[in-house]
């Protein structure tokens, strides 16, 4: 199964297995409750997902690579102890507690949840001398005498051996107590996530016409050579800060993540026609509407990979113009409750700014993997602050400052109904450029799909509406109501 299927198929176990009956007991006992193995190539997204999973059911996360662990960090320390048997004292072996069951407990005690997941990376590719100690962990739960808390579910990840040679095979025993999950790499599902993680547009349009080229594993004479979804990713937030700080990205920095010759050749060959496109076509004036004729004309006359670049760019753009709108949306929302919180006299606006500055201090120090959540949270007590300072400063009386706030906030309320505004004329625009170059044409309708695959663009156009995309999905007989179309985003929005 891909990659998408297999996160589903994980939070629907976590359910089950966190689920209680009336005497809140769990309803599959722990010993019943099976580590689940998640088997596949390396690079598609098996540890990315894991994150997801926990941010998504509100569960506690420890995750652990077992190559880089020892039988002594896993199972603990021996020390002596003194036991008296049948009368006689005897000096006994004992071990501390495991490394790893000790960081269950400090993330309980850190996030106050009780429930959770241990991730287990490359659990296949352990110490010969670790080899047995987890093999009884995935058959028992424990390291020694020390057991994982009740609450706290196993999933573990590894590598088929014909990825990697040191590989260690399961016996029948070990995998008859697992819940094995296999998942292979699959573009359309990681396209999906790589819109929501705004992955750059020169990759995301180059696989589209270079599909074959997402995930390879080639065996070469010096060696293993290969290209995977961790390394297009990887290789997208080198090129976004490489960008703003100016810095080239060539054929020698493209090969330190692809990995496979030829395809980091293509990619370098495909990125210098991806910046010419951009100098060329003028995506901007493009998008502000004031083109001018002649790059309609251009783009009529080109080759499908050049009018596929083009369309790339203009996604690209569109993407960040709605992303910021989803951003600003989420901000005005945050802040309208902060509002409402104060105005009933539930908090003053000094707690809240101090719970909403502890709680981003938390996000920050835990990594959180939404950068979106992270962005609304840093300016929500960003905004706060300033108009605690604000009220401080016009030394506004107290029986007047929540009219203040609410002043202050239209500012945000205003910011957010001008990027909308934006964001649907760069829509329109966008569609006018394409209808002028390329009308009633297979790239048109390629546009108008990846609009509604698009994560942040579906969420617009759900929202706040888009006129022109109405029309054209009409015209282009992709469906006959506007409602269908919210309905057709609506699904493929839940299923991100």
């Amino acid at each position: 199964m891909n990659i998408k299927r297999a996160k589903n198929e994980i939070k629907n176990a976590l359910r089950a297995y966190f689920a209680r009956d009336a005497f809140g007991v769990y309803r599959i006992p722990p010993i019943r409750q099976r580590p689940i193995l998640l088997m596949g190539p390396p690079g598609i997204g098996k540890t990315q997902i894991m994150q997801q999973i926990a941010d998504e059911t509100g569960v506690g996360l420890v995750s652990y690579t077992l190559t880089h662990h020892t039988r002594q960090s896993a199972l603990g320390l021996p020390y002596i102890e003194h036991e008296t048997f049948d009368g006689q004292e005897y000096a006994v072996t004992a071990y501390t507690m495991s490394e790893i069951i000790a960081s269950v407990y400090r993330e309980i005690a850190r996030t106050g949840v009780r429930e959770g997941i241990l991730f287990l990376d490359e659990i296949n590719c352990i110490s010969e001398t670790l080899s047995p100690m987890m093999l009884q962990f995935l058959q028992c739960k424990t390291f020694g005498n020390q057991q994982l808390p009740a609450g706290w579910v196993v999933v573990a990840a590894g590598n088929p051996p014909e990825y990697n040679k040191s590989v260690r095979e399961f016996d029948v025993v070990t995998l008859d107590r697992v819940k094995r999950i296999d998942v292979e790499e699959d573009f359309t599902v990681w396209k999906e996530y790589a819109y929501r993680r705004g992955v750059h547009g020169a990759i995301l349009s180059y696989l589209e016409i270079r599909r074959d080229h997402f995930y390879r594993v080639e065996a070469a004479a010096d060696g293993m050579q290969f290209v995977t979804a961790r390394g297009w990713e990887d290789l997208s937030e080198l090129m976004q800060v490489y960008e703003s700080l100016g810095l080239p990205v060539d054929r020698q920095v493209v090969g330190q993540y692809l990995q496979l010759p030829r395809v980091a050749s293509d990619f370098a060959n495909y990125l210098q026609l991806y910046e010419k496109y951009k100098r060329v076509y003028r995506i901007e004036e493009i998008l502000n509407g004031s083109w001018e004729k002649l790059r309609a004309r251009e783009l009529a006359d080109a080759a499908f990979d050049e009018k596929l670049g083009v369309i790339g760019l203009l996604i690209a753009r569109l993407t960040d113009s709605a992303r910021e709108t989803y951003r600003l949306d989420g901000l005005t929302g945050a802040l309208h409750q902060d509002l409402i919180c104060v105005r009933e006299g539930e908090k003053t606006l000094g707690t809240l700014l101090d719970e909403k500055q502890a709680a981003l201090a938390h996000h920050r120090a835990a990594g959180a993997a939404d950068r979106d959540a992270l962005f609304v949270a840093a300016r929500e007590a960003e905004r706060l602050a300033g108009f605690q300072q604000t009220i401080s400063l016009e030394k506004v009386p107290r029986g007047q400052a929540f009219d203040r706030l609410k002043a202050l906030f239209q500012d945000d309320v205003q910011a957010r109904a001008d990027a909308a505004e934006q964001t649907d004329r760069q829509l329109a625009n966008a569609f006018a450029f394409l209808d002028e170059a390329i009308p009633n044409s297979q790239e048109l309708v390629l546009f108008a799909t990846e609009l509604t695959a698009n994560y942040f663009i579906s969420w617009f156009i759900q929202n706040f509406g888009s006129d022109a995309y109405y029309a054209h999905n009409k015209q282009l007989l992709f469906d006959d109501t506007q409602q269908r179309l919210l309905d057709e985003i609506r699904q493929a929005r839940q299923e991100l």
